[in-house]
């Protein structure tokens, strides 16, 4: 820090110049500044002209990318902590996850569980509450629940005795849930006998629905998007393979039998092991507006090889990759946010503006938060990542306070 004894706090009360740097504003990197107040992102021709103000602290990024704050929709833990196992200790480790991702430029996140049986999500659910990030850590969006109503045949990692079946529809999902007013996100099976219905009434009551863990054909996936469902979890993983007389869910990325406002998202996991550079490549040119980076960490994420747990089974970690324990059926990535999008960005040869909004602005609009989160547009959320060229993240900001990283620019504060 400076010699000038102002604190991170207060400058969040004051009027913050970033100046000489990138700025990632409507689909470009233009050079400007960032004005900040307040925890928000503000216009300063109206303080200029109206209130005839000029900035109380300026910092110098030093010719740095600014680019909105990363947001992991499917993130299961990391750094030691399974969100569907450590039950007893759920708050504390949601805290150690958030704090973690910080590192990696990700400001927003979605705890997610993995297919678990009722009691669990009974008593974790209700523990991991909606909260505003800070220097605790990330912004907890909601919880992103994945599984159990997930077809067992391609269950993945999940454990089939969980399995789920809609027996008594919505009220078979609450019983099943308990609590669902810290939920975001539901992945489920749309080809299950009541989904139909269930996605509806998800969807009506603000939580998004995704579709994967499962068999579904074209159709079934169209019949969920008519019926409100809104995401594709991991394309390509744990659904049926892309076939040309029925392409199953992949086809969603390209049909035309959907409303035309219904834009379909699909989260991807570019981590290099879960899914070829090729396919990566097509996904992004077919489907471009609609793709997400996910990380889909497990808890072993920022921990060394061996053996961990996801959930209720054991999972191995080899050669830089996560298996269930004794087979090679893999179940979740270790690649930190910032890794994931270094690597699409290699593999798609896309610009560096699409690999960073698919990373923040995407997700955001898939939840219906991009007015607050994922852009730098005037009045959202100041949470920001500074970045190099070669995007590795040099500091990560929320509400406009330096959280993690930065002590170079500590001694290029201009305090007024």
């Amino acid at each position: 820090m400076s010699s000038s004894t102002v604190t991170l706090s207060e400058t969040d009360k004051k009027l913050t110049q970033f100046r000489n740097c990138r700025v990632l504003r409507n689909h470009q990197l233009v050079q400007d500044d960032v004005w900040v107040r307040n925890g928000k992102i503000i216009d300063p021709e109206k303080v200029f002209f109206d209130e005839k103000l000029q900035a109380d602290v300026q910092i110098d990024c030093h010719g740095c990318i600014v680019a909105p704050g990363f947001i992991d929709l499917q993130i299961n833990g990391g750094y030691g902590v399974d969100f569907s196992f450590d039950v007893e200790s759920v708050e504390e480790g949601v805290l150690k996850v958030a704090k973690g991702l910080l590192a990696h430029g990700v400001t927003s996140f979605c705890p997610t569980l993995v297919t678990s049986p009722p009691e669990t999500y009974h008593s974790v659910l209700p523990r991991i509450p909606r909260t505003p990030g800070g220097q605790h850590g990330a912004t907890v969006l909601g919880c992103h629940v994945e599984g159990p109503f997930i077809n067992t045949n391609k269950k993945g990692a999940h454990p089939p005795e969980c399995i789920k079946e809609f027996d008594q529809g919505i009220a078979t999902v609450r019983e099943v849930y308990g609590s669902m007013d810290n939920v975001q996100i539901i992945t489920l099976a749309p080809e299950k006998a009541g989904a139909t219905e269930v996605i509806q009434e998800l969807s009506n009551s603000g939580i998004t629905v995704s579709v994967g863990h499962s068999m579904a054909n074209l159709s079934d996936g169209e019949v969920a998007v008519r019926h409100g469902a809104r995401l594709i979890t991991h394309l390509f993983n744990a659904m049926l393979p892309f076939h040309h007389r029925d392409p199953g869910l992949v086809g969603l990325l390209t049909t035309d039998n959907i409303p035309q406002d219904a834009l379909v998202y699909f989260g991807i996991i570019s981590d290099g092991v879960h899914t070829h550079p090729a396919a990566l490549r097509i996904a992004y040119k077919t489907h471009p507006a609609g793709l997400i980076l996910v990380t889909d960490a497990i808890s072993a994420m920022g921990l060394a090889e061996g053996r961990h747990r996801i959930g209720q089974m054991e999972i191995e970690i080899r050669a830089g990759r996560a298996y269930v324990a004794g087979t090679n059926t893999l179940c979740g990535s270790i690649a930190p946010m910032d890794e994931c999008i270094r690597f699409f960005k290699k593999a798609s040869d896309c610009s560096i503006e699409y690999a960073l909004e698919a990373a923040s602005l995407h997700p955001a609009r898939c939840i219906g938060i991009e007015k607050r989160k994922g852009t730098l547009d005037y009045g959202a959320d100041a949470d920001f990542v500074l970045l190099d060229d070669h995007l590795n993240v040099q500091s990560t900001w929320i509400a406009g306070e330096l959280i993690h990283g930065g002590d170079t620019y500590a001694a290029d504060w201009d305090i007024r």
